[in-house]
């Protein structure tokens, strides 16, 4: 049976995250849906990220196993037709080796988070971006994020409600950069936990208005305690916009 790998760009504004869920429209479920709608097959779709809901991707990866052999194009074109009207695009879609797992396989994540500070609110960025209302010393939070970069036990920076059997990550990458008006936080990693980015992204803003300092910063990673993390920043402004496979 042909597996085919999908990248994948939506807006998650309408949506209640990747994962199909009970109630609401999840991106999964869409994408599955229009698989059906164009092949009249009942396939699932795995993701390489589990974003939550708000979130949006750039650079999602999927692979779908489809009895027939479809052209690439033609596939692309198909489910794009069908998953219209929901702001989903499929970008491109390639046959690929049956062992591979969009999830599994996977050997970097990189997320993006946009942050406006700015007195005036947003009006076409309004769900696109983390409005902060004051100026955000860039250099300092760039000076502390680098506290959190290697190989950590990152307890205080996961949800409640994270499933991973283990607080141990390698955070690769934590970058910030002014492009603009928007300050923008780059964040690599082979994996991350529920909620680790927006978490780790709400504590930087603490640095940046001058309430923590990258000391601050440490301990709240050393305390290993949910409860030292600083505010968890909102789903709007995080992106996943690419992923890797291959030799790490």
């Amino acid at each position: 049976m042909p597996r085919y790998r999908l990248l994948i760009e939506y807006d998650g504004t309408p949506f209640v995250g990747w994962q199909s869920q009970p109630v609401g429209v999840s991106v999964q479920g869409a994408l599955e849906t229009a698989v059906f709608k164009l092949t009249r097959e009942e396939a699932g779709i795995r993701g390489a990220g589990r974003t939550d809901a708000g979130v949006h991707a750039t650079g999602q990866v999927a692979h779908v196993d489809i009895e027939k052999t479809w052209a690439p194009s033609r596939l692309c074109d198909g489910l794009n037709f069908y998953l219209k009207p929901l702001p989903i695009v499929v970008r491109d879609c390639a046959e690929t080796d049956p062992a591979f797992d969009a999830r599994f396989s996977a050997t970097a994540r990189h997320y993006l988070y946009r942050i406006l500070p700015r007195r005036a609110p947003p009006a076409i960025e309004r769900k696109r971006v983390w409005w902060v209302p004051r100026t955000l010393d860039v250099e300092a939070m760039r000076e502390a994020a680098s506290a959190l970069v290697g190989h950590h036990d990152f307890t205080t920076f996961r949800a409640a409600q994270c499933q991973a059997n283990s607080p141990m990550r390698t955070l690769d990458r934590l970058d910030v950069t002014q492009n603009g008006e928007i300050i923008e936080i780059r964040a690599s990693a082979r994996s991350f936990l529920h909620n680790q980015v927006r978490s780790m992204v709400g504590s930087l803003k603490h640095v940046g208005e001058g309430k923590w300092r990258r000391g601050d910063l440490a301990a709240a990673l050393a305390a290993k305690d949910r409860t030292a993390c600083g505010t968890v920043a909102p789903a709007s402004g995080l992106y996943l916009v690419s992923v890797d496979y291959g030799a790490r």
